[in-house]
């Protein structure tokens, strides 16, 4: 990937998680307002959708977390394809790190909330897996206006390791009911795309084409449509298109946007409805919603943190940040926000009262890490920092 569609895929990135978080307060606002009851009634709108012999039951907010919300795991396969042929995740001496990071920051927070939570309600525990992208390099970007490039692209390949696990959880976990000949269908329809990319080249239109048909198969199949979006993406080929730009580029140029200024903001303003009211601050304080708080916000930074100076240790690989860069991007990591919301949505579908749980830990987990992370760039003197490399 070149310099310039890595400074355009972080720019919007950096705009979409703005905006990300003005949705989120919205729907906050809303929730807690006298229009609460017209905004949770809005979501429970049944929206069938009947093309005679196929149809699909669904509500509003069942279109936008797995209709939508395919455009946005099409883009994260979109990103680990490119990661994966010419970006960090292609390079053995650079990917050592960001993985460790990735892996030490859902380890951690998984046995946190076990230790806190996991008697109470073994489901919770993957939602503090994931870190969200668009708001952690965001908030980098806003707390670290002149960061390295380096430290960005080391967050960003870290999320999207992070968001890879996270994509192979949902496929483990939320995966049920298997209709093995829409699946079997699905699975041909990508092979036979990605054999024929691979010998003659195709038009650039085919494959969101092909995206949108394997979704269709994947409601039918059982199999999450986010898994199938992250699919249909991995069979687009890095050939060229057109001049320098290839196949994935011109796509997550096309798509990104959308992704990031459209759906991503619908989402969050659907899934981060919170209503107050009622709440003790006993039931705020223990349960799901400090388990998953305390998860994302402490547990990221620890594992990422110990995971990343294990690794340079263990494998001898560089360490290019200072001690104070490394504990403020594993606290950026405890942004989880989408893509928790997204998973605790699955962990606890069907539950009201069990959604709002984990809903209410993300939005405080991820509102603690930001502060976590403002505190660490902005309160911790860089003399600090620099004598703290020593211990790399």
């Amino acid at each position: 990937m070149t310099s310039r569609s890595v400074t355009h895929f972080l720019k919007t990135e950096t705009g979409g998680g703005v905006l990300l978080a003005l949705a989120a307060l919205a729907a906050i606002i809303i929730a807690n307002s006298p229009f609460a009851a017209v905004y949770f009634n809005a979501l429970k709108t049944p929206l069938p959708l009947d093309l005679g012999g196929w149809r699909i039951d669904s509500t509003l907010k069942d279109w936008v977390k797995d209709g939508l919300m395919a455009v946005f795991f099409y883009v994260i396969g979109l990103e680990l394809k490119r990661e994966l042929t010419t970006g960090e995740l292609s390079n053995p001496k650079t990917i050592i790190l960001p993985v460790a990071a990735a892996i030490g920051g859902a380890l951690a927070p998984i046995l946190l909330y076990w230790v806190m939570a996991g008697s109470l309600d073994t489901r919770g525990w993957p939602v503090p897996v994931a870190t969200d992208i668009a708001f952690a390099l965001a908030a980098l970007s806003i707390l670290v206006p002149k960061v390295d490039p380096r430290l960005r692209l080391f967050l960003l390949t870290l999320a999207v390791v992070d968001d890879l696990m996270a994509i192979v959880l949902i496929a483990l976990l939320f995966t049920s009911n298997l209709a093995l000949t829409p699946l079997f269908i699905a699975l041909v329809l990508l092979a036979a795309t990605w054999t024929l990319g691979r010998r003659y080249a195709l038009p650039i239109w085919l494959y969101p084409l092909v995206a949108l048909v394997t979704w269709a198969l994947a409601k039918e199949s059982g199999v999450h449509t986010s898994v199938m979006a992250v699919a249909a993406a991995m069979i687009v080929p890095p050939r060229p298109a057109i001049g320098d730009a290839t196949f994935i580029s011109k796509l997550e140029h096309a798509i990104h946007p959308v992704s990031a200024f459209v759906v991503l903001p619908i989402f969050a303003f659907c899934a981060a409805g919170v209503s107050f009211a009622g709440l003790s601050l006993a039931q705020v304080t223990s349960g799901v919603p400090a388990a998953v708080a305390l998860a994302l916000s402490f547990g990221k930074p620890v594992g990422v943190t110990a995971f990343v100076f294990a690794a340079s240790r263990l494998f001898g690989a560089p360490l290019p940040f200072s001690a104070r860069e490394i504990i403020g991007v594993g606290c950026l990591c405890g942004i989880g926000f989408a893509m928790s919301l997204f998973i605790g949505g699955l962990a606890y579908a069907g539950d009201e009262a069990g959604e709002s749980a984990a809903r209410l830990g993300v939005l405080m987990g991820s509102t603690l890490s930001l502060l976590m992370a403002g505190a660490v760039f902005r309160l911790w003197p860089r003399a600090q920092a620099t004598k703290a490399d020593g211990i790399t």
